[in-house]
């Protein structure tokens, strides 16, 4: 059986009350990469804590893979995937784009998930079969925007800092093709290219967690995610979401070219 929508919403508010009060407080901040800058902070560890929590007294038979903690499971015909507060950087730069990400897969296929940004009051979730908004303009249903091409496109990316020089040039090739090029964003992107605000999000070396619960929000709501070999893309990796099939081919051609 899956989880309802309320179950969803349950985590996420539990999450907002270990993020949102140390959200731009002056926390400390602990590095986990010796040679780089891999920023945690204690709303991050808090926060999982408590999703995984009420996910093993809810559903003790599914499994769970989270970022900060632990995984267990992961065999499992059922496994949650958690990311308490993706994009930590921003988090503690008091930008307003990080995001709780809560997915649901089943047999290894991401098929729900949740986006919540408490400091803006927004959500975006993925019912299994439609994606959905709910803010401070309201509640809807949303879908992506039927872009034909890049020369329209607006593409997003957390950095071009993140691409290996090889990868740099591929995605610089994609920049120079389309309309508007923005960065800094992190999973804020994908929940505006599921919206229809985004139709193209470019990015490298992210990890099962930055992408599990965005996957059935960008495909229910009628975009494409993929690595950048066209593989499905739970595992993380290179990864090209896109809203529409004239977008994605046109992109992909090129970063695999």
């Amino acid at each position: 059986m899956r989880p309802d929508k309320t179950f969803f919403d349950r985590l996420a508010e539990s999450a907002k009350v270990e993020t949102l009060p140390r959200f731009r407080s002056g926390l400390d901040v602990v590095n986990k990469e010796a040679d780089g800058y891999d920023p945690v902070t204690e709303g991050d560890r808090a926060a999982e804590t408590v999703i995984r929590g009420l996910i093993e007294a809810q559903f003790p038979e599914h499994g769970i893979l989270g970022e900060e903690h632990g995984n267990i499971g992961l065999g499992r015909d059922r496994v949650w995937v958690i990311d308490p507060i993706d994009g930590t950087r921003a988090f503690i730069s008091g930008l307003p784009t990080w995001g709780t990400l809560i997915g649901f897969q089943e047999k290894g296929r991401a098929v729900m998930g949740m986006m919540d940004q408490p400091f803006t009051g927004e959500r975006y979730f993925a019912d299994g079969e439609k994606a959905w908004y709910r803010g401070p303009d309201g509640e809807r249903q949303i879908s992506t925007r039927a872009c034909s091409g890049l020369s329209d496109a607006v593409l997003y990316t957390t950095s071009p800092d993140i691409f290996l020089d090889d990868e740099r040039a591929r995605f610089d090739a994609v920049r120079a093709k389309v309309r508007l090029t923005r960065y800094g964003v992190d999973c804020y992107a994908y929940a505006l290219l599921a919206a229809g605000f985004v139709d193209l999000v470019i990015e490298t070396g992210l990890k099962p967690y930055d992408v599990g619960a965005l996957i059935p929000i960008i495909e229910q709501a009628g975009g494409i995610v993929t690595t950048w070999d066209g593989e499905r893309p739970e595992a993380g990796g290179k990864i090209i979401a896109a809203s529409s099939v004239a977008v994605y081919e046109q992109a992909r051609a090129i970063l695999v070219g």
